[in-house]
């Protein structure tokens, strides 16, 4: 439902309305609250739609959908609760707060949530995993006798039913259920969308007389030892100081509007959890046929881009449809082993790959020093978690960024920008500069423990400033989370307005179509520019500004997703070790105290419930107290103070 409003606020055209959405449209446009004008249906002026907002003395805001405008303030709410969708007409007129009178409730935000069975003086009742209220689904009292305590459901939200029945709490390996049912989120596709992705033939090279050729040249890959879908292959051409960066051709194999393409936009992002991976494609073509796997021959749309020897300006830039033939698959350790000496070719094909890849890591070395003048360079760190055949924590270590990484990064990072500069309207990755408010606060949060905070002329430079500092005082990474909270999020939109965390004026995504739809979007709209296709151009951005607001939502959502599944394994790991005590870093102390593990296990978040006085930043000694498994929360009270 949220994804039609959103359309509909924007403006969506006839022929993209899905069956199941035509009653809903047909229904509003006869009440008034849409118009239709060439075919292209969209809100009345008078009326928007929106999420409702937290319920405070039975008033609330709405925040409005799909538009950069104010929430309204709704007096009167009715039936109408926290997270529900609403169509509300504009009070106009009024002075003051915009405001809005309710016209319908169309749906719910959270279109599934996940309940479970409670037992309190000897009754059973069905309330919400979260919250722990009563759902609006309900059991029979035989149902309610059938189920056992802890018992999870998926409940349908818009129908007010159980959907399904996930498992019981104590079962380790139901928080994967959990995760994904709450987003309606599934590893399995459908009968009619494999059966396309198993009907592709290998790559046939006399197929494709029109690509480029590019099996001459040394490709090779460099990725994660666990990764199978390899996006992105590089070849470094010193001689002619040109790189050219290779990506998985999947526009070729998945078409607008087929039954492929129609589960990737819902997907429109792989979701990658501790001991699994959960595909935007079918594995068929993520992990096969699309896949830059070595020694066969691939479909890759590639930019080959020729740099200054001086500035490593971009000189000029192609993109173009190739036949590549990737030498070999190295992972990131393999490459850092190399750099170090440690690893030597094995054949000649070999020693040419490795030879190109030594002369361009100076150049990605270059390459980052020139962007870090004008982006930033954070150390948050990322914390990678070992879960064993039951699902349960076993240990953690914290992800390095090592040369490999940074090599392959900065790459990606130019092939992006240069896609960016090929269009005005599309795929924009956009990230805005923090508002005065919020770095007024993160200064205040440092000046409390002890920094020197002086404003500089510029954002950037006030920050460098203070990265300085913590780096002095050993709190690079938390000093960095805090600064990264305090800029807004990263999103998708049609328009370009520039990446301050990078420091770029115009960056897109380009280099990862097997894991990101935004990517595949980009393919298709560089290919019509290419063939000079207008109609096809404007075919690809129809309905843009739904698509990227939407892309951007799913983006969180696989992201919470990946979040939320390692809080709880973190919660069953501290419920096995409840009155024990261990090493965390206070990380939060306004509103309310919270921790992270700086122990055997890390990174695990923990709600303080006693203090003893620490600041910001203190290492302490916790004692564990207590874990509600339910919501994925660890609940601890600060021993001592740890003297560092």
């Amino acid at each position: 439902m949220k994804s039609l409003l959103i359309r509909l606020t924007h403006g969506l055209s006839e022929q993209d309305i899905q069956p199941q959405e035509l009653p809903f449209v047909q229904e509003w446009l006869a009440k008034k609250y849409l118009t239709c004008k060439k075919n292209i249906y969209k809100f009345h002026s008078k009326y928007r739609a929106g999420t409702l907002g937290l319920v405070q003395k039975e008033t609330a805001y709405l925040h409005v959908i799909g538009e950069n405008i104010k929430d309204l303030f709704i007096e009167s709410l009715g039936i109408a609760r926290e997270g529900d969708l609403i169509i509300a007409k504009r009070l106009l007129g009024k002075r003051g707060t915009p405001t809005a009178t309710i016209m319908e409730i169309v749906g719910h935000e959270q279109t599934y949530s996940i309940g479970y069975i409670i037992e309190k003086e000897g009754k059973k009742s069905l309330v919400d995993l979260k919250t722990a209220y009563p759902v609006g689904a309900e059991l029979t009292p035989a149902e309610l006798e059938k189920y056992n305590v802890d018992d999870i459901f998926k409940i349908d939200n818009l129908e007010n039913k159980i959907q399904e029945y996930l498992g019981n709490l104590q079962d380790s390996k139901v928080d994967e259920k959990i995760v994904l049912a709450k987003y309606n989120k599934h590893d399995a596709f459908e009968e009619d969308v494999l059966e396309i992705a198993q009907s592709f033939k290998e790559v046939d090279a006399k197929k494709y007389p029109k690509r480029k050729d590019l099996r001459h040249l040394p490709f090779a890959t460099i990725d994660p030892v666990t990764a199978k879908d390899f996006d992105d292959a590089i070849c470094w051409d010193d001689a002619n100081f040109t790189l050219y960066v290779a990506i998985a051709d999947v526009s070729e194999y998945v078409k607008p509007f087929g039954a492929i393409d129609n589960e990737a936009i819902y997907r429109s992002f792989s979701i990658y959890l501790p001991h699994r991976s959960i595909p935007m494609l079918p594995r068929q073509l993520s992990e096969t046929l699309c896949s830059l796997q070595p020694h066969v021959d691939r479909l890759a749309f590639v930019f080959e881009m020729h740099l200054d020897k001086e500035t490593l300006e971009v000189t000029s830039s192609e993109v173009y449809e190739a036949l590549i033939h990737s030498q070999r698959r190295f992972n990131y350790e393999e490459i850092d082993q190399f750099f170090e000496g440690k690893l030597q070719a094995q054949n000649e094909n070999e020693k040419v790959v490795l030879d190109a890849i030594a002369k361009l890591r100076p150049i990605t070395d270059k390459l980052k020093e020139k962007r870090l003048q004008e982006g930033f360079e954070f150390r948050s760190s990322e914390v990678e978690m070992k879960i064993d055949e039951n699902q349960n924590l076993v240990a953690t270590s914290l992800a390095e960024e090592t040369p490999s990484h940074a090599l392959i990064e900065d790459c990606m990072l130019l092939a992006n920008k240069e896609a960016a500069k090929r269009f005005e309207r599309g795929v924009f990755r956009i990230h805005e500069p923090p508002s005065q408010a919020k770095l007024q606060k993160l200064y205040q949060e440092l000046a409390s423990i002890g920094m020197h905070i002086e404003i500089k002329s510029t954002i950037k430079e006030t920050i460098v400033n203070i990265q300085k500092q913590a780096k002095e005082m050993g709190i690079e990474s938390e000093v960095d989370t805090l600064i990264i909270q305090s800029q807004m999020q990263a999103r998708y939109a049609p328009y370009n307005s520039g990446h301050f965390g990078l420091g770029f004026d115009a960056y897109t995504h380009f280099t990862s179509p097997i894991r990101r739809y935004s990517d595949l979007i980009v393919h298709r709209l560089l290919k019509a520019i290419n063939a000079g296709d207008t109609q096809e151009g404007s075919y690809v951005l129809r309905n843009i500004e739904s698509l990227t607001m939407t892309i951007s939502e799913k983006e969180r959502e696989a992201s919470n997703i990946e979040v939320e599944f390692m809080a709880r394994k973190y919660a069953r790991w501290a419920h096995e070790h409840i009155g024990e005590t261990f090493k965390a870093r206070i990380t939060n102390t306004d509103p309310e105290y919270k921790a992270e593990l700086h122990d055997e296990i890390l990174g695990a978040r923990i709600n303080i419930t006693q203090a003893q006085d620490a600041l910001l930043f203190d290492d302490v000694r916790v004692k564990i107290e207590k874990v509600d498994i339910a919501k994925a929360q660890i609940f601890a009270s600060v021993v001592e103070k740890i003297d560092v």
